[in-house]
């Protein structure tokens, strides 16, 4: 039973690849970078994303041995990969509607920030009303750091936190610089003390929690860049198309040895062994995962040039992205073999092919229920849906 796990393999593949359409030479998928495409990538990326952390629940290292159950080891270093794609689409898109739509920036906390906020608190509150019912032990001051949001209560949330700074951070450059060169600038500017800020900073209970709160926040720049000069990109990549794709593949595979040799190297994040100039080695090892986690969301865009993916359960997926990304983790640590390290699970699910199961079955609805209630919200305190 135990090896069923690996069906997952072939499963995501089906997932994948059903439904697309392959161009042949000279010919290409003129909506490669267009919404649809976009949602069916990101419906993709969600499931990795529940993979990744089914994965760190079940065989990450740095659990204790009778704890480890291997199946998703694939998924589990490369969390931060799938997020860049999420990040590139964002800043893309939100480029995009800016240059297209007239007044874009009217309304635009209501529309791209405060559904943002909902989901962040609605999700953490959930955790917390678990977390209470399992027992774990909690004083009026957690409670109200909990409550609050000062503490993460959903360990999963902080994707929420970084999204409304970018989102802000554009909102800011772009409504208050007069031309678009010193927005850019000022928002290049804005996502660098984003990053140093998170290279200072310790692990902790709080916000900024560790490397993975900024490891992947240079794909929203890149978003808005390749947004801007598309129309110049996309003819010269054309042009030498099979040498960016194999470079970027070989990149793929020789700049992930090079992360974990850096990694290695500068001890993991300056966070191992009490390693001494820590921001420096932060910033060595982020340099090398950044370059790693480029050929790969470049490499995915780039085949997406030939390859239109989309099929139904995608775009279903892709409607549901934000809030399936923020309550699958509940799903995880009530079945794992302790909930978020501070109090038992409901019931710990060894075998991984069912947790796995377990975990996306109730996923789903919760996230619809999430969504319709967020955009229920939503439209009583803007007036809009």
């Amino acid at each position: 039973m135990d090896k069923l796990v690996y069906l997952i393999y072939p499963i995501m593949g089906v997932i994948l690849f059903w439904g697309c359409k392959v161009y042949g030479k000279d010919e290409w998928n003129e909506g490669a970078f267009s919404l649809a495409q976009m949602k069916a990538i990101q419906g993709f990326s969600a499931l990795c994303i529940m993979l990744h952390h089914t994965g760190q629940k079940t065989c990450a290292p740095w659990h204790l041995p009778q704890y480890i159950v291997h199946g998703l080891d694939l998924f589990v270093p490369f969390g931060y990969y799938f997020v860049g794609i999420f990040l590139f689409c964002s800043g893309y898109g939100l480029y995009r509607s800016y240059r297209s739509k007239p007044d874009y920036l009217k309304g635009y906390f209501g529309r791209r920030i405060l559904p943002l906020v909902l989901s962040f608190y609605s999700t953490g509150w959930i955790f917390l009303l678990v977390r209470y019912l399992l027992g774990e032990k909690m004083n009026g001051f957690d409670v109200l750091w909990y409550v609050t949001g000062l503490k993460l209560c959903n360990l999963y949330a902080w994707f929420v936190i970084a999204l409304p700074f970018l989102y802000l951070g554009f909102y800011l450059a772009f409504r208050f610089c007069k031309r678009e060169g010193a927005a850019l600038t000022a928002l290049c500017a804005w996502v660098f003390i984003y990053v140093w800020i998170g290279t200072i900073v310790d692990h902790n209970d709080w916000w900024m929690r560790g490397e993975w709160w900024y490891n992947s926040i240079h794909f929203f720049l890149i978003g808005i860049f390749f947004a801007k000069y598309e129309e110049r990109l996309l003819p010269k990549i054309k042009k030498h198309y099979i040498f960016y794709l194999l470079l970027l593949f070989v990149g793929m595979f020789v700049l992930r040895r090079a992360a974990v040799f850096a990694t290695d190297f500068f001890s993991y994040y300056g966070e191992n062994f009490h390693a001494q100039h820590k921001v420096l080695r932060r910033w060595a090892c982020l340099t090398s995962e950044v370059m790693a986690s480029c050929s790969f969301v470049f490499f995915v865009f780039l085949l997406g040039m030939k390859i239109r993916f989309g099929n139904r359960f995608l775009k279903f997926m892709g409607g549901i992205t934000l809030e399936f990304y923020l309550i699958h983790g509940l799903f995880v640590e009530l079945f794992g073999f302790d909930f978020a390290e501070s109090t038992h699970s409901l019931y710990y699910i060894r075998n991984v092919a069912l947790m796995t199961a377990v975990v996306f079955v109730p996923s789903v609805p919760a996230a619809l229920l999430l969504q319709r209630f967020h955009k229920y919200v939503t439209k009583k305190l803007t007036g809009h849906s």
